[in-house]
């Protein structure tokens, strides 16, 4: 090999390597079969990719209690969904460990069977959605776009981009596409006593104080369906508790004596939901003194998030 030869094979050795740290276009997966659910992950490089999310227990939609209502609504929209017709994105807001991911979830394992595949995307990569739509876009499946505990604070860039794709963009909605998403604040964003100001100047200089009210409350009005969840009361927890220890293979009179340690439990914890019970009839099912009949674990699927919320 001459020189200019080699001189050819290293310059294009460096530029594969130039080109493998340069930002890429977002490649959909070769395979959609291999997962119900997917998570986008940027890389280092900032690239970014969907990864498929293939062992985690799914929620049965009869597991969730005292949320009959709002299992109704959410079922219902997403029936409408995938089968074609039309439907909105969702907000669903409330008390934390009440339920909200969890009948996410458990609505993607009732209706994958129809074609419902569940993207989820975290907050600081939300300016990426438009990348993300296009990919799905043409697909025959139907997609969520799932942001869990979403919120924003003044300024962040992604606040506009969930504006765009939800309503506002000059391209139409991508009828294959919704998004849900859940958090603890009703409107998204950060409210203070100021934004009440009536008059005709803000004491921090704005001269129409209630133009900010109502760019903060812009975004969640475009969510065409709102869900909201509230704290159980104390005979909804302890129903809970008691599915729960019945799921871990308890016996009747076991979880009947559960009761008072699970009010213990919950009066120390600060709170009654779904997930402190969960987590309640995690450590009493787990002590030795407790001998579980028969185990009867939740049924897996491929493709939802770790952790699922109760």
């Amino acid at each position: 090999m001459n020189p200019l030869e080699r001189l050819v094979e290293r310059a294009e050795q460096l530029m594969q390597r130039i080109e493998s740290v340069l930002p890429q276009a977002l490649q959909a997966p070769a395979d959609w079969s291999v997962a119900i659910a997917w998570r986008y992950r940027k890389r280092a490089n900032g690239c970014g990719v969907l990864e498929p999310v293939r062992h985690v227990g799914a929620m049965e939609l009869s597991d969730l209690q005292n949320i009959d209502g709002q299992k109704d609504k959410i079922a219902r929209n997403t029936a409408q969904f995938v089968q074609g017709r039309t439907a909105n994105n969702v907000l669903l807001t409330g008390a934390r460990g009440t339920g909200k991911s969890s009948l996410i979830r458990a609505c993607l394992h009732a209706y994958a069977p129809q074609g419902l595949r569940l993207i989820e995307v975290d907050k600081v990569d939300l300016t990426d959605l438009p990348d993300i739509v296009d990919v799905v876009a043409g697909r025959a499946e139907k997609f969520i776009i799932y942001c869990d505990d979403l919120s924003f604070e003044e300024g962040e860039p992604g606040y506009k981009a969930m504006k765009s794709i939800l309503d506002g963009s000059v391209s139409a909605a991508t009828p294959n596409v919704l998004v849900y998403a859940t958090s603890n604040r009703r409107h998204l964003l950060p409210e203070y006593m100021t934004d009440n100001l009536s008059t005709q100047k803000g004491d921090n200089g704005e001269i129409h104080p209630g133009e900010v009210v109502e760019e903060k409350i812009s975004l969640s009005e475009r969510f065409g369906l709102w869900v909201s969840f509230y704290p159980f009361s104390q005979d909804e927890y302890l129903r809970v508790v008691a599915q729960w220890l019945s799921s871990m293979g308890l016996s009747p009179a076991a979880i009947e004596a559960a009761r008072p340690e699970a009010l213990i439990w919950a009066l120390e914890r600060g709170s009654r939901s779904g997930r402190v019970a969960q987590q309640f009839a995690r450590d009493y099912a787990g002590r030795d003194n407790h001998k579980p009949a028969a185990v009867q674990p939740i049924a897996d699927v491929d493709g939802l998030a770790d952790g699922a919320e109760i």
